[in-house]
């Protein structure tokens, strides 16, 4: 795993994945691993992916979010996407994935978009 990512554990138990720079075919694995590994280590309830330091993603980033989704639906933790900045919300958004992810502007708010629970298809 690359330094693109950093995985935190807070008291609740909710894992934060935060994401740096850009989100492609070069470390997409390393995002989708991390999230399969905090959830394989910690049995969190909820992940959170947070984008707020992320600059760019293509559709293998999407495909590495799409995998942590499924990685957390399957072990049942809630999937929420955070901080995303405009122009990740409405690529999301535009790709439909923003209904199963849900999105949040920060952890502690209510959230904007809740996910449906659904198993997302795709990449």
């Amino acid at each position: 795993m690359d330094n693109s990512i950093r995985t935190t554990l807070a008291d609740d138990g909710t894992v934060t994945v935060t994401v740096f720079g850009e989100i492609d075919y070069s470390n997409a694995d390393d995002v989708a691993d991390g999230i399969r590994d905090a959830i394989t280590d910690w049995s969190p309830p909820t992940v959170h992916v947070d984008l707020r330091d992320a600059s760019f993603i293509d559709s293998t980033g999407l495909g590495a979010l799409i995998e942590g989704y499924r990685a957390a639906t399957a072990s049942n933790a809630r999937f929420m996407v955070i901080n995303p900045t405009p122009t990740f919300r409405r690529v999301l958004t535009v790709t439909g994935l923003s209904e199963f992810f849900g999105l949040t502007d920060t952890a502690g708010q209510s959230d904007l978009l809740e996910p449906t629970n659904e198993a997302a298809t795709g990449a």
